[in-house]
Formats: structure tokens, C-alpha cells, sequence
């Protein structure tokens, strides 16, 4: 088995315009004469590589705590695409793939295409960008895949993965009550789990 690491080091990630900057403070270090070291986080639930769930655009939708393990994980198929992606590449692109889904390259998914993902039962999607949908108007796309149920990875970090089938691990923090979470993502190739 081979495991790949798909998510991004939280500090040096970049972060969605108009969201907060994560922030750690050093409150303990032995370095300094303290019994161990302790470190205070502040950040968002959106920060570095996440998961949003149907809370993020869906005030009634299933909170992070609430999606099923089954559903982050699983065989997972990545591919690659560059570009807007209509409803018709949309089509095309996921015939015969697995109902989670990873996206390489910078992806930019119209309306149109995520009614697709939502009609073919799609569980998960995830991208390499901070946004499935365009950057200046991301609700109708998230609204449209939160809406079917989808779960969605952002800020995944796919370059040094070749497209094809994999087991997708994704668990988001157990955060109580939260439209999203940080995850640590990993792809294992060659497993028969």
C-alpha cells in the first residue's frame, strides 16, 4: 500500500478572502522551563485543508459531527480537470467513477455541473482551491451540492497524485454544532479496504 498526504500544512496555507488567518500561540514550552509545551490555536473552520458540510450554506443542513464516517470515506476516484466545468464535461468526466470524487488542477465548477453531482447521488467532492464554485459568487454552486447532501474537501493538495482509483480518508474534526472542519486527508492506493 502506498499513502499519499492530500492536505496542506495549516500556517502556510492560503486563506479565502474576507476569512480570519489562523493564529497559534506558544502558552507553555520546556525550552523555557515549563513541563511541556502547549499551544493555543485560533482559526476558522474553513481554514487550510477542510470540510465543509450542508451547515456552511444550509442553516437546517447536518452539521461536520453529524456526517457519517461512510461518507468520508471510501474508494474515491481522482481526475483532473483545469478550467469551468459545465454540465456536459460534468457528465463525461464522472461516468463509471466512484461516489467520491477529487478534483486536480484548478476547477471552477458551474451550477450546472453540480446539479450533475447532486443527481448521481455523488457523497463527496473536493478540489485543490479554496472554492468549488467561482471565487466571487461560490453560494449557488455549494448551495446546489450542500443541498443534495454532498460533503466538500477544500484546499487539497493532489500534485504529487496520479489520477485513478484510491481509498479516500477524510475525517473532519468532531466539532459539535459546525458548518465545517480541518482534516487531515490521505489517499492509500492499492488497498482493498
Amino acid at each position: 500500500m502506498k499513502f499519499y498526504d492530500i492536505s496542506r500544512e495549516l500556517f502556510g496555507s492560503a486563506v479565502y478572502p474576507g476569512d480570519p488567518a489562523p493564529e497559534c500561540e506558544r502558552l507553555m514550552q520546556v525550552r523555557n522551563g515549563d513541563g511541556c509545551n502547549l499551544t493555543y490555536l485560533k482559526m476558522c473552520t474553513h481554514n487550510g485543508t477542510h470540510m465543509d458540510a450542508p451547515r456552511h450554506f444550509l442553516d437546517e443542513g447536518r452539521a461536520v459531527d453529524e456526517l457519517p464516517l461512510k461518507q468520508v470515506m471510501g474508494p474515491c476516484s481522482v481526475v483532473e480537470f483545469d478550467g469551468i466545468l459545465d454540465a456536459e464535461q460534468a457528465c463525461r468526466i464522472i461516468a463509471g467513477k466512484e461516489k467520491k470524487v477529487l478534483w486536480k488542477g484548478r476547477v471552477v465548477f458551474t451550477e450546472d455541473a453540480a446539479r450533475v453531482f447532486a443527481q448521481a447521488g455523488m457523497e463527496l467532492t473536493g478540489v485543490e482551491s479554496l472554492t468549488v464554485g467561482p471565487e466571487d459568487s461560490p453560494a449557488g454552486v455549494h448551495k446546489t451540492l450542500l443541498g443534495a447532501g454532498m460533503a466538500i474537501l477544500e484546499g487539497l493538495y493532489l500534485s504529487d497524485v496520479e489520477c485513478g482509483e484510491y481509498f479516500l480518508c477524510a475525517q473532519p474534526l468532531k466539532l459539535g454544532g459546525c458548518d465545517g472542519a480541518p482534516c487531515r486527508a490521505v489517499l492509500i492506493e492499492g488497498s482493498d479496504l
